[in-house]
């Protein structure tokens, strides 16, 4: 928010400060998130909590740790990657969908189920859609101002792996819905 405050808006997402500056923090925070990324990849691998068929959590912990070390080791390219992290929003979300259900207090229908699912959608489209296919449209006009190297070879890359799999989940996410909603009518027209 300052450096929002500070440059405004449009110089903030330039390629030359996505590129090459630092906004204060964010080497913390990215360093903050490879660790919790390991952490998770090791714990997921470790207890089998992830689907052996579509590993997706799997693939997309692995496209973020080379992404995030890449960066961190050339001191580049480390704003746009904060932008990317601004999806983990959309995380809590799910995360709360899955703890309300193992509290059983979720319950199909009720208001509390009405608002997450509110923002679950919103935060899906707002952190994840959006803000991935504005960094993709970052990526590809400013591919020219990027030096030859890794760089934007392995951003592209990365940043459409991410939106596949972001897609995916969306996907996965309609289905959930669908169905929680199929099954809340079928109660409905019952009583």
């Amino acid at each position: 928010m300052r450096e929002w405050y500070q440059q405004g808006l449009s110089s903030m997402y330039n390629h030359e400060e996505l590129f090459y500056a630092i906004w204060p923090m964010a080497k913390t925070v990215l360093c903050f998130s490879s660790g919790y990324f390991v952490y998770d990849q090791v714990d997921m691998i470790r207890r089998h909590l992830y689907n052996p068929k579509a590993p997706s959590l799997l693939v997309h912990h692995a496209v973020l740790l080379v992404c995030f070390t890449m960066a961190l080791y050339r001191q580049v390219t480390i704003n746009y990657l904060i932008l990317t992290l601004l999806c983990e929003l959309h995380s809590i979300f799910l995360h709360l969908r899955r703890v309300l259900r193992m509290a059983c207090v979720r319950k199909e229908g009720s208001w509390l189920v009405s608002i997450e699912w509110s923002f679950n959608w919103i935060t899906f489209f707002t952190s994840r859609m959006v803000m991935h296919t504005f960094i993709i449209y970052k990526l590809l006009i400013d591919s020219s101002k990027f030096p030859s190297g890794i760089e934007w070879p392995l951003a592209i890359s990365g940043m459409t792996g991410l939106h596949i799999l972001n897609v995916l989940l969306g996907v996965d996410l309609f289905r959930a819905f669908r169905k929680e909603r199929a099954v809340q009518r079928s109660r409905y027209k019952a009583s």
